[in-house]
């Protein structure tokens, strides 16, 4: 089975970090405002995602990306994503 962790960016410049099994299916489910922690923060935008074999491996990754260090992590990662102009 194919497990994820993703990274949206909201409207609000905001990052929101998540982890599911289905990818497409959650990412409708955002899109539709069926998230409550994301509701009001749309459009989304799908700006980061790993595929792991392993729930648990995935589940860590998203506690590390919810992190400080995690946050500044894909700051510097996705700069050119976040910092247009």
């Amino acid at each position: 089975m194919a497990y994820y962790s993703y990274v949206l960016l909201g409207k609000d410049d905001r990052f929101y970090i998540g982890y599911t099994s289905d990818l497409k299916k959650r990412l409708q489910e955002h899109a539709q405002g069926r998230v409550s922690s994301t509701r009001f923060r749309r459009p989304l935008k799908l700006i980061h995602y790993e595929y792991f074999v392993n729930s648990k491996d995935a589940r860590s990754r998203e506690r590390f990306l919810k992190s400080g260090a995690g946050h500044e992590q894909m700051s510097k990662f996705l700069k050119s994503t976040l910092f247009k102009k």
